[in-house]
């Protein structure tokens, strides 16, 4: 919330955005980058799901910095 994202966007990220990046060995649980777009903003949805249960948990969720991340929002500079 402090980062002007609702939880709707973050829902909105988990269920329908695109996965730009996996972490196969975060612990406690592999987690995954998720691009998603709110109209035309940006933003990063950091999730990791524990595979026995399928619960999963939002590590963070931004706005990418322009000026670190490609044009497409998909890649690190």
């Amino acid at each position: 919330f402090k980062r002007n994202i609702s939880a709707d966007e973050v829902e909105g990220a988990i269920s329908s955005g695109e996965v730009i990046k996996d972490y196969p060995n975060d612990k406690p649980y592999p987690s995954c980058l998720i691009l998603y777009f709110v109209n035309s903003r940006p933003i990063h949805v950091v999730v990791s799901q524990d595979a026995e249960s399928s619960t999963c948990f939002v590590v963070t969720a931004y706005q990418p910095t322009p000026n670190i991340w490609s044009v497409d929002f998909k890649t690190k500079i």
